[in-house]
C-alpha cells in the first residue's frame, strides 16, 4: 500500500490493553461513526495485542479467542466495515507478541492470508521476542512482501519502536509508517520524552512512509492501560497539536465511547488535521527564534498551497516568551512581504509587527498558526 497522508484512526491498546472484546469493539465502531470521526480523517479501527488464543490451530492458523470474539474477526471486520470504516489488526515479528501470544515469526505468509480472508485493513506489526540471530530489516521485509501478495490491500504498520537503526532500512520493507519512538504513557514526561526522541528522525519522515511517535493519548486523564499520572486538557493540546505538525499517524487511544466536549474539540481540530493532512509532507524546520531554550520548542513547515505552519510549543511549568524573526522564515523586508497569521485554536487572525512574530504561552501551552504571505 502506498499511503499519501499521515493514517488517522483509534487503536485499543492505550486504554484498554488486554481487556478487549467484540462488544466493545462493535461500541467502538458505532461511538466512530456517531462521532463523525471517518469525516475528520480517522478511518481505521485497530485490535492491538491480546486478541487471539495462545496456540495456533492443526492448521498453523492464528485463532482469535472464542471468548473475546465469539463470532470471529471476519463478523468483525465486517461490522466495522459496516460503519464506514477500515479494520486493524496485530501481530508481532517474534515468536511471541509482546503479551505473550503467538506473534508470526516464520508463519508470515500464512497469516498475511489469514488477515486478507478476515477483511483486515491495517496491521500493527510489534518487535517482541524476536530472533537474536535475525536482523530486524529482514522480518520486516518479509511480513512486508507477505502483505504485497496476500491478495488485498493492507497498510503495513511497523512497531520496531526505532530499534535496530529503523530509520535507515524501513523504507525497504513496504512499511506506511513505523514506530520511531519508544511507547507512550499518559503523562506529560512520556509526551516530551517522544518529542525529544523524534527530532532527529524529520528528515527520514515523508509520503509512503511516515514517522509514527505512537498513539495520542488525549482524553484519557490517567485512566486505562497505559493511565499512569494523566494530563490536563492544556497539555493534551499541545500532544496533539506537536504530533499532527510533526506529520504523524493520528491513532486516538481514549475511549471514544465517552469523549468530553474538550476531547472533541481537541481531537476534531480539522485546521489542524489539515495541517497534519498536508499533501506534500514536507520537513518541519526547527527555527532558532530568541531566547528560547530546550523547553520552548519554535517549528515551521511549507505546505502545499504556499502557505507557512508555524508552531509554537512551551514544554515547561512556567510562562514562556516566543520569538520568531521573518527573516528565519526566509521572509526579511527586502523581500517585501510579510505574514497574516490564523491561530488555529482560537480563530484569532493577525498581522506581523517589526518582523517578528511573538506570542506569549501560558504553561504546556501552545500556538499554531497557519500564515498567508501578503505584500507589506
Amino acid at each position: 500500500m502506498i499511503k499519501l497522508t499521515p493514517p488517522m484512526g483509534w487503536n485499543s491498546w492505550n486504554t484498554f490493553g488486554e481487556k478487549i472484546h467484540e462488544k466493545m469493539i462493535f461500541e467502538t465502531a458505532d461511538a466512530m461513526a456517531a462521532e463523525g470521526l471517518p469525516q475528520k480523517g480517522y478511518e481505521y479501527l485497530v485490535i492491538d495485542d491480546c486478541w487471539s488464543l495462545k496456540e495456533r490451530d492443526a492448521l498453523g492458523r492464528l485463532v482469535a479467542d472464542p471468548e473475546k470474539f465469539p463470532n470471529g474477526m471476519k463478523a468483525v471486520a465486517d461490522y466495522v466495515h459496516s460503519k464506514g470504516l477500515k479494520f486493524g489488526m496485530y501481530s508481532c515479528a517474534g515468536n511471541l507478541t509482546c503479551a505473550g501470544y503467538p506473534g508470526s515469526f516464520e508463519h508470515e505468509f500464512v497469516d498475511a492470508r489469514t488477515f486478507a480472508e478476515w477483511g483486515v485493513d491495517f496491521l500493527k506489526y510489534d518487535y517482541c521476542y524476536h530472533s537474536p540471530i535475525i536482523p530486524g530489516k529482514y522480518l520486516y521485509r518479509r511480513m512486508g512482501l507477505a502483505l504485497e501478495n496476500c491478495g488485498r490491500d493492507i497498510l503495513f504498520s511497523a512497531c520496531s519502536w526505532g530499534a535496530d537503526e529503523t530509520h535507515e532500512w524501513i523504507k525497504t520493507t513496504s512499511s506506511s509508517m513505523w514506530r520511531s519512538t519508544l511507547d507512550i504513557f499518559d503523562t506529560w514526561d512520556s509526551i516530551k520524552d517522544l518529542v525529544k526522541q523524534q527530532e532527529k528522525l524529520h528528515p527520514y519522515n515523508g509520503v509512503g512512509c511516515f514517522n509514527d511517535m505512537d498513539m495520542l493519548v488525549v482524553g484519557m486523564y490517567g485512566k486505562g492501560n497505559v493511565g499512569l499520572k494523566g494530563c490536563n486538557d492544556v497539555q493534551y493540546k499541545t500532544h496533539f497539536s506537536i504530533w499532527a505538525f510533526m506529520g504523524s499517524p493520528l491513532m486516538i487511544g481514549c475511549d471514544v465511547r465517552n469523549l468530553n466536549d474538550e476531547t472533541r474539540k481537541i481531537l476534531g481540530n480539522e485546521e489542524i488535521i489539515r495541517i497534519n493532512q498536508d499533501r506534500t509532507c514536507r520537513q518541519p524546520v526547527k527555527l532558532h527564534g530568541t531566547w528560547t531554550g530546550d523547553e520552548l520548542l519554535l517549528y515551521a513547515r511549507q505546505l502545499e498551497n504556499g502557505d507557512l505552519a508555524i508552531g509554537m510549543f512551551n514544554l515547561s511549568d512556567g510562562k514562556a516568551c516566543a520569538r520568531v524573526n521573518l527573516d528565519e522564515l526566509g521572509l526579511p523586508l527586502s523581500t517585501g512581504m510579510t505574514l497574516e497569521l490564523k491561530e488555529l485554536w482560537t480563530g484569532e487572525v493577525s498581522g506581523v509587527k517589526n518582523a517578528t512574530i511573538i506570542r506569549e504561552l501560558e504553561p504546556y501551552d501552545c500556538a499554531v498558526f497557519r500564515a498567508k504571505l501578503v505584500e507589506l
